[in-house]
């Protein structure tokens, strides 16, 4: 890419694309093209298909999906086939029609099978059963990196898939029903702080910012006491307590986003396709893992989050509740040899992030 490269950047404004853009920007580019959802709905193939023809960007990176966490992949497993299938499918197929030089596909690394030896190196895809709760979205975004390997091989293309382990970072999805465990976490530790402090002026804001179920800051105590204990958020005798799913033991790994979006920007600029392939024999499992190759479990994650925020409640495991894959941890020794490695760790990216979010 060179600085007037055209770029497109499929979900620009989430957690991923606003990352890839900031990116971008501070390096010189500024030679993009953004869409909202409003503005071009990348399901919808003929929209699709006439913006890449009277666009035609030169690079394309693909971070526009539907995401969530294990509440929302479990209750909308349909939606997150569909809508992942048909963003994948009609922008890496009008890369292809209009000749885009390099694209990128970014995936999650829930594409690896449940019980996956430890740490996931790449050449664990398609070995076993995929976590039952997300394998509707795992199955699309392993259909996207075989669809580039795919058209690489058949076509030519020069299209790049990666898959970050668990993200956060600025613009995160802070939604209690529908975000990942760490954004959750950090607003149930924000609210349930203000709560233990009586500071109803922090509720209200926050509500006001972002309702939950409709129910805003301007709601009446009592209503917004209900949505907060039906989120886990509750008075217990003289204390505050705040539910998390499961037992607290699965170990996750995190990568601050614009860590991310500077091995994607990086591997765009100085990488190709034909850097990705390990075995000439048969061409497969070139996807790139993007991580820290460093996990921690969920009891401790909360227990940082806590410290971080100044939360002096309690915190109760609920195992009723699912667990998930009990450790999920990337192998990103292919991306070091390829020449990049991460920069924040995560108790200052949750300082960051929290600081952002507040």
């Amino acid at each position: 890419m060179n600085k007037n490269s055209k770029i497109y950047i499929a979900g620009h404004r989430g957690l991923v694309g606003s990352a890839i853009l900031k990116n971008l920007e501070s390096k010189g580019y500024k030679n993009f093209i953004t869409r909202t959802h409003k503005e071009l709905d990348l399901t919808d193939s003929k929209a699709v298909a006439t913006f890449f023809s009277s666009e035609k960007p030169d690079y394309v990176f693909l971070a526009a999906a539907k995401v969530g966490g294990i509440i929302a992949n479990n209750n909308y497993r349909a939606d997150f086939i569909y809508e992942n299938l048909c963003i994948q499918n009609n922008v890496i197929h009008q890369s292809y029609l209009n000749d885009v030089k390099k694209m990128m596909f970014l995936g999650s690394t829930c594409i690896y099978p449940k019980n996956c030896p430890q740490p996931m190196k790449e050449d664990y895809l398609l070995t076993d059963v995929l976590e039952y709760t997300n394998e509707p979205y795992a199955i699309a975004k392993i259909a996207g990196i075989k669809m580039c390997e795919s058209y690489n091989l058949q076509y030519g293309t020069n299209f790049i898939s990666v898959m970050p382990t668990n993200l956060y970072g600025p613009n995160d999805n802070f939604d209690l029903e529908k975000s990942h465990v760490l954004p959750a976490l950090i607003r149930k530790v924000h609210l349930g702080k203000a709560l233990h402090e009586n500071n109803w002026s922090t509720i209200r804001k926050d509500l006001t910012k972002m309702p939950i179920e409709g129910i805003s800051g301007n709601s009446s105590k009592g209503t917004i006491l209900d949505i907060l204990d039906k989120y886990g958020i509750q008075k217990v005798d003289n204390t505050i307590q705040l539910e998390v799913w499961g037992s607290g033991n699965p170990m996750r790994e995190f990568l601050w986003s614009e860590d991310m979006a500077d091995a994607c920007v990086f591997l765009m600029e100085q990488r190709n396709f034909q850097d990705c392939i390990s075995n000439t024999e048969e061409i497969r499992n070139t996807h790139i893992n993007i991580g820290t190759g460093k996990d921690i479990s969920i009891k401790n994650l909360a227990l940082l989050i806590k410290d971080i925020i100044g939360f002096n409640g309690q915190l109760h495991f609920n195992t009723s509740k699912p667990d998930g894959t009990m450790k999920k941890l990337t192998d990103p020794s292919k991306l070091h040899a390829l020449g990049w490695k991460h920069q924040i760790n995560l108790e200052e990216g949750i300082r960051k992030v929290y600081k952002w979010y507040v």
